[in-house]
């Protein structure tokens, strides 16, 4: 080793993560190295890598942690391929926690939430994401968000928005309506609150106009996670039944009914109401209306959690009417009760007890009939308390006994068609999307509310309709938007005929933020429209999206119904937004979720200071595969960051000239190296990203076992080992790979090194290793050829001096799994 070799060693024995970090962001924002080229003559394919948003609600914390550092992966290993990467950043920067922050501060949420985005930007810069920092963008931002008011307006147009009264979920805590999607088990899923219900009219997206087509284009997304696509099917809820027609006392339009067993017709033998509908309160009798009105309060205090529980006694009132059964002309009771909802199918349901659990439960609290309508071969409900849902053949059906369940379906459901009493009908479980919020830091709604020209949508040369200036107390929640008070702003003239008019209170659900967000990326400065449409033509759809599982029935089935309505405005020329879906796992700390209460928290910025990005982000990707939780207590930064030091000693210690012909280099190294690459790009080309940093560890180690005892620093194949090292772990650690490339004489980031390709020579393996095992016990080992049959080597085995003298006579079993194992069975 010579004088400069020696030099070089000693000067990284001292591995410097904050030096390394210093140096080289310092250098890539200089260089603007992630910037993707919007040149129209730049020959390379494009590839578009999406984080999902992040909220400044504070610094980056763990979750942030691992999140970037998978979708950073994909994003460098597709520039070392050679694509045009888009990898953008920006804020999903309205919501309640900066409204809540303003009010405990007596300020504007705009303080606190510009703070923490330029605190969240320093760390994102740290952190060493291949951002494109031209494309950064804020929602809360009015260049940003005058196109959420366009977009209303449009949907406006198509129909699409619409307001409408009626019983919505209300958070008691934050003061404001939520979405179905937004209600998790009874509680809001921001702030954990008890959800009631209550009587409002709200602004709405009709995204159940889609519900099919969300459906359908399901076939597109082969690459999501399959129980993320499962949970969507699931919300969206669609079943096949027949909507029937029953005749009610005292009402002359009849009362739809769906019902996904029409087959049951025959043993429906009462009707009931969901005592928060409008029909209850419409046809209960003056005789029962006292009654009804208390159990309407009583039942107003449950969440649709709660009403729906399997293990909750039943409740209901008689509303003094009856219906009749159009199938048999049977007069049977009609009730109000809170386990029916009145946003499920016409808010009414048929009652067939002796084959539906909650039906049966109710008849026999109440004293109502029990009527076996399919034979299921079990004992009658009426006697057991057990309902029988299952398959079966009609009995006590009239034209329908003895056909089988599906038999019957199709049956009754022409039978509805001829006499004009019902017909075969699609339900989904979707609701339209309630998108208003009685809070201020939002989109306000553009729409002008005038007594003669009634709901006027603010013409789009007057957009953005802005927040005004509120701050503190003003904002405190009050059960109407804080808008309501600002009166200069609410009072307007009409676009349309120049009266005197209100503006809309509400603001727009956060969600209609980061439902296109991506589209906007293409084109952040753009002016004439929400995204100009020929660079979402070039970039889009997004190739991988990263984000966590929690959004599978919020943002991504909204982005998914934007999309298809953009796409039938010809704005768009693809109808699912995001081809490939990553779902990273939680960060935990000893097996359970970080928290303050628990102290078990632990703080990203703290095991940068203490251990470096790199090892942090090393740390994150080898803990397992991407979806898995990753447990703090259970893995070792510190570990980390001494492979780090190894891997960079070993870059350091190599000849610095870059124009070498590897050829001539040691063939065994060389042949790990091959092998490394070609198992390292598979790996992570399915993902496994773990395995793969697994693998550059092996690497290191056979480059270091070959300076220290082999052919030494100088050899062809070390090099070889080095770049290839160097360009795989910037994938993972930028900082420590951008180093080694320099130090090995490289000119350039390592970003665009260019990833390595395997000789297909170098990958052939001229023999493997095959165990021979004796009564479960390792008695030889023998080099064979990789194609070796189960019949050669089980001969060769068995011919093995040292398996014979473990023997006597015959074995029993032998069993081969050629080319790597024989199990003899004496």
């Amino acid at each position: 080793m010579g004088p400069s070799q020696a030099r070089r060693t000693v000067a990284v024995s001292e591995y410097d993560p904050q030096v390394l970090q210093a140096k080289w962001q310092q250098r890539w924002e200089a260089q603007d190295t992630y910037r993707a080229s919007e040149d129209a003559d730049d020959p390379r394919e494009r590839r578009y890598m999406l984080d999902m948003f992040p909220y400044p609600s504070g610094d980056l914390h763990m979750g942030h942690g691992e999140v970037f550092a998978i979708g950073d992966v994909v994003a460098r290993y597709w520039m070392q391929q050679g694509y045009n990467v888009l990898h953008p950043i920006g804020w999903d920067s309205f919501g309640l926690p900066a409204e809540n922050a303003a009010i405990k501060r007596n300020a504007h949420p705009a303080e606190w939430t510009y703070a923490n985005i330029e605190t969240q930007a320093n760390s994102f810069r740290r952190y060493g994401i291949s951002f494109d920092w031209s494309r950064r963008l804020h929602t809360s931002d009015p260049d940003y968000y005058r196109w959420n008011q366009w977009l209303f307006n449009r949907f406006f147009e198509r129909g699409l928005a619409y307001r409408k009264g009626g019983l919505v979920n209300w958070c008691p805590n934050d003061q404001t309506v939520l979405a179905n999607e937004q209600v998790v088990a009874g509680k809001c899923e921001r702030c954990g609150a008890d959800v009631i219900r209550r009587e409002l009219t709200q602004w709405y997206f009709r995204i159940t106009d889609y519900a099919q087509r969300l459906l359908d284009d399901m076939a597109q997304l082969g690459e999501w996670p399959e129980r993320l696509l499962t949970m969507q099917r699931n919300w969206i809820g669609r079943s096949e039944g027949a909507d029937v027609l029953f005749e009610v006392e005292g009402r002359d339009e009849p009362v739809h009914v769906y019902t996904t067993r029409p087959d049951t017709l025959f043993g429906a033998t009462f009707f009931v109401v969901a005592v928060d509908a409008a029909l209850a309160d419409e046809i209960v009798t003056d005789e029962q209306r006292a009654e009804f009105e208390s159990y309407r309060a009583e039942v107003a205090k449950l969440s649709d959690i709660e009403r729906l529980a399997t293990d909750k006694e039943k409740t209901g009132v008689f509303l003094g009417r009856h219906a009749i059964n159009p199938v048999n002309g049977e007069r049977i009771p009609v009730w109000a009760a809170d386990y029916v909802l009145s946003d499920y199918g016409h808010g009414a349901i048929m009652a067939v007890p002796a084959h539906d659990q909650r039906d049966l439960d109710f008849a026999l609290k109440f004293g109502l009939p029990v009527k076996v309508v399919v034979h299921t071969g079990l004992a009658d409900p009426g006697e057991t308390g057990e309902a029988t849902p299952g398959e079966g053949t009609l009995v006590n059906s009239g034209p329908l006994d003895g056909l089988t369940k599906t038999e019957a379906i199709a049956k009754i459901i022409e039978i509805l068609e001829v006499d004009g009493r019902g017909a075969g009908a699609v339900n989904f479980r979707l609701r339209d999307w309630l998108l208003s919020r009685q809070r201020f830091w939002g989109t306000p709604i553009p729409i002008i509310h005038c007594a003669d020209c009634g709901e006027v949508p603010v013409p789009d040369d007057q957009l953005p309709v802005t927040l005004p200036d509120m701050r503190g107390e003003a904002l405190a929640p009050k059960g109407v938007s804080p808008l309501a008070s600002a009166e200069e702003w609410v009072n307007v003239e009409c676009p349309k005929c120049s009266g005197p008019a209100k503006r809309d209170t509400d603001t727009m659900d956060t969600f209609v933020d980061s439902s296109w967000y991506f589209l906007r990326y293409c084109s952040p400065g753009y002016t004439d429209g929400p995204f100009d449409v020929e660079q979402v033509r070039k970039w889009g759809p997004i190739d991988q999206y990263v984000g966590g599982i929690e959004h599978a029935v919020l943002h991504l089935l909204y982005s998914r119904f934007f999309t298809k309505v953009l796409h039938d405005m010809g704005m768009v020329d693809f109808t699912e937004p995001f081809k490939r879906m990553l779902n990273q796992g939680q960060v935990i700390n000893g097996g359970k979720a970080m928290s303050k209460s628990l102290g078990n928290g632990v703080d990203l910025g703290q095991q940068i200071d203490d251990f470096g990005v790199d090892a942090v982000r090393l740390t994150m990707i080898f803990a397992g595969p991407p979806e898995d939780d990753i447990d703090w207590a259970d893995v070792s930064p510190a570990s980390s960051q001494k492979f780090l030091a190894r891997v960079l000693r070993v870059m350091s210690e190599v000849d610095s000239a870059p124009d070498v012909s590897f050829e001539g280099g040691d063939v065994a190294l060389r042949k790990v190296t091959h092998h490394t690459i070609d198992e390292v790009t598979k790996l992570v080309e399915s993902q496994r990203f773990n395995v793969a940093v697994a693998r550059m560890m092996e690497l290191t180690s056979a480059a270091r076992k070959a300076i220290d005892s082999g052919p030494g620093a100088g050899d062809p194949a070390v090099r070889e080992a080095a770049q290839a090292l160097a360009v795989m772990l910037s994938l993972v650690a930028p900082y420590t790979a951008e180093e080694g490339w320099e130090r090995l004489g490289r000119t350039g980031s390592v970003a665009f090194g260019g990833w390595p390709v395997a000789d297909p020579a170098l990958l052939v393996q001229e023999s493997v290793t095959c165990v021979v095992q004796v009564a479960g016990k390792v008695r030889d080992r023998l080099e064979v050829s990789p194609d070796i049959t189960e019949d050669e080597l089980r001969a060769l085995a068995l011919a093995s001096e040292k398996v014979a003298s473990y023997l006597e006579g015959m074995p029993r079993k032998v069993i081969v799994r050629a080319p790597k194992l024989v199990n003899i069975v004496p």
